[in-house]
């Protein structure tokens, strides 16, 4: 992991919050689903092992999510049944996650510099997409 003073909100991301939605789709896929470890592995393209972590409270520890959340997390741990399917998903959450700024707070946690800070606030509400055909830089094409 970088070092948290240079951590970026994507960072948090993969490091805190993609975990966290596992541990989440895993529990609720075994809990309210009913599905063994293997096929929850299957569906969520990770090991067993890391199943079996994620259920009993060993890894991805440090983010709660909303009610609002978990009940946006059950809904699509019904739709996950294979890759595509999990990437939508998986896409979706995040995104919710960041409209809910869960990154952001949990950003601020870890990097006690940054309390205050308003750039994700600032960037979901005040950002226009240009798409890539009509992109100025010609580089980022």
């Amino acid at each position: 992991m970088p070092r948290l003073s240079l951590l970026q909100p994507q960072e948090v991301e993969v490091f805190f919050i993609l975990p966290a939605l596992r541990r989440d789709l895993a529990r609720t896929m075994k809990n309210q689903l009913g599905l063994d470890q293997k096929t929850i592995a299957k569906r969520l393209g990770i090991t067993e092992p890391a199943v079996s972590q994620y259920l009993n409270n060993k890894r991805a520890t440090k983010v709660v999510f909303s009610p609002r959340m978990q009940d946006v997390i059950l809904s699509c741990s019904k739709k996950i049944t294979d890759n595509i399917s999990l990437i939508r998903e998986v896409q979706y959450l995040i995104s919710l996650a960041r409209e809910e700024l869960v990154t952001c707070s949990l950003h601020e946690e870890l990097v006690p510099a940054l309390k205050g800070c308003r750039a994700c606030k600032e960037s979901i509400k005040e950002r226009v997409f240009v798409p890539l055909s009509k992109n100025p830089n010609p580089q980022h094409t």
